[in-house]
């Protein structure tokens, strides 16, 4: 998926001659603490509202912070997860998405980026999940592809963890299938070090309990 794809066609956009005081109320009836600055269709910055705050005079022109701005911007046609790396780089919760003449193609925000990063691990799909602790070393996603498919089970996500100062790793892996036990045995058997399992039986996979704590803690 392309960043092109999430773009938000609802959020609105500033102009440098637009006071402090129309951004604050638009950040305000939006629920953002950024938006995005264009002129002449062309991306000039973000900015946030901390910087808006520091403002005394509220009839001040965006233009006059043009130092605060902040160059939060992707291509649309980069991969999606682009968005979390500017977005993480820069601490914003809105990016600009533009093109390669940097005309402002829109925006997206955190709220979109995360429910498609939920969709992309594969959360609220009935499945399971298996974490294993391996010497990076060891590490073979052949093997263990193997020992899934082996069990009648398909890898529907795997994700790898390198633990910094450490040769070790963990792997996370989601399959389609709800009974891990005779998966884990196997494992287990090829002398891997389970450190994790849950499947639906339970009440609720971790990784959706911390996804929707997250958007809680987000109150978006």
């Amino acid at each position: 998926m392309l960043t092109k794809d999430l773009i938000n066609h609802s959020i609105p956009r500033l102009q440098p001659q637009d006071t402090v005081a129309k951004a604050l109320q638009l950040m305000n009836d939006f629920r953002l603490t950024h938006l995005p600055i264009v002129q002449d269709n062309l991306f000039v910055g973000l900015i946030s509202e901390d910087d808006l705050l520091d403002v005394l005079d509220d009839r001040t022109t965006l233009n006059a912070l043009h130092r605060q701005y902040i160059a939060a911007t992707i291509k649309s046609s980069d991969y999606f997860l682009t968005a979390l790396d500017c977005c993480m780089q820069f601490e914003c919760r809105v990016v600009a998405v533009v093109d390669e003449k940097n005309e402002y193609q829109g925006s997206i925000t955190s709220w979109d980026l995360l429910k498609t990063i939920g969709e992309f691990i594969g959360s609220g799909h009935q499945g399971s999940i298996i974490a294993l602790s391996v010497d990076r070393i060891h590490y073979n996603v052949s093997e263990i592809c193997r020992i899934i498919e082996s069990n009648d089970a398909t890898i529907m996500h795997l994700n790898t963890m390198f633990h910094p100062n450490t040769d070790i790793m963990t792997v996370t892996i989601q399959i389609n299938k709800t009974e891990v036990n005779s998966i884990v045995s196997t494992f287990e058997r090829f002398e891997y070090n389970v450190i994790y399992n849950h499947g639906p039986e339970n009440l609720e996979s971790e990784v959706e309990s911390n996804y929707k704590h997250l958007m809680n803690y987000l109150n978006i």
